[in-house]
């Protein structure tokens, strides 16, 4: 029954995936605003999300997903106001494509979006040829690291970054296959 509802509120229009557009910016940032310091605040320092938020959210960083060959991003809507985002780009190996941010309001939890937001992106995977999905998550992000293994996710390695001003994310690389 609940999925028949979901399914319903998705043809109706009242859940929508649409393409980033210049008008989006400053929702996105206070999307992820919002999320990131509900979620990484125990995870992370304040002051390593402030930095990172400064960093990804400009105009000039999210103008990379307009009209790119290289890399996408979908705001989710709901009864037409955002309620989370997705983005993803080509891989550097010709057979990848990397889940960048897959991110969604706390109230929105369990209704099936994040699966919606995931499956747009395998299907983008699949129209571009490309047959690994993998994405980098936090090592102390359990919660979402249980998803993506449920999703059929593996580690593939470990790997610290040095993400600038004296801070570095300890992730972990996991992958998938995609069928056809």
């Amino acid at each position: 029954m609940r999925a028949d509802h979901r399914s319903d509120d998705i043809r109706s229009g009242s859940i929508r995936l649409d393409p980033l557009t210049e008008q989006d910016f400053d929702a996105v940032a206070r999307l992820a605003d919002t999320i990131w310091r509900g979620h990484y605040g125990t995870m992370i320092s304040m002051a390593q999300i402030d930095y990172m938020l400064d960093g990804r959210y400009t105009a000039e960083n999210l103008c990379r997903y307009i009209d790119s060959h290289a890399r996408w991003m979908r705001v989710l809507r709901v009864d037409g106001e955002p309620a989370g985002y997705c983005s993803w780009s080509l891989g550097e190996r010709d057979d990848e494509v990397k889940l960048e941010q897959l991110y969604l309001l706390p109230a929105h939890k369990g209704k099936g979006l994040g699966g919606l937001m995931m499956r747009t992106v395998e299907d983008a995977c699949r129209a571009h040829g490309r047959r690994v999905l993998y994405l980098t998550v936090n090592k102390g992000n359990l919660d979402s690291i249980a998803i993506y293994r449920r999703s059929g996710f593996e580690v593939r390695e470990e790997a610290v970054f040095d993400i600038g001003n004296g801070y570095v994310m300890d992730d972990y690389v996991m992958a998938k296959r995609i069928a056809d």
